[in-house]
């Protein structure tokens, strides 16, 4: 998912966006997680990038998204730039 999202819309309230962006977030993250993993894999981990453009997108931890778009509404943000990949990896196991 490499997305530029808007934070206007004519017919809905800003509040009622910000919860749909956050839905679709969500429900793209789950289906990427429903997908069968790879022989050598454990699990899907993610590699996520979130700025008020592309060129200006750094690195986030996939549990920091939610927070990332409250900071775009706070900074009245008129759109934001959202990269999220999944990619297969194993557990490091430390004995």
């Amino acid at each position: 998912m490499k997305k530029t999202i808007a934070l206007s819309h004519p017919k809905l309230k800003p509040a009622r966006l910000v919860d749909s962006i956050k839905h679709d977030v969500k429900k793209y993250l789950k289906r990427e997680r429903n997908k069968q993993l790879p022989g050598d894999a454990d699990y899907w981990d993610f590699d996520c990038q979130y700025g008020a453009t592309e060129a200006d997108a750094s690195e986030i931890h996939v549990a920091e998204i939610n927070k990332c778009i409250d900071r775009a509404v706070e900074l009245e943000l008129e759109s934001f730039y959202l990269e999220i990949i999944a990619r297969p990896a194993t557990r490091n196991v430390q004995q």
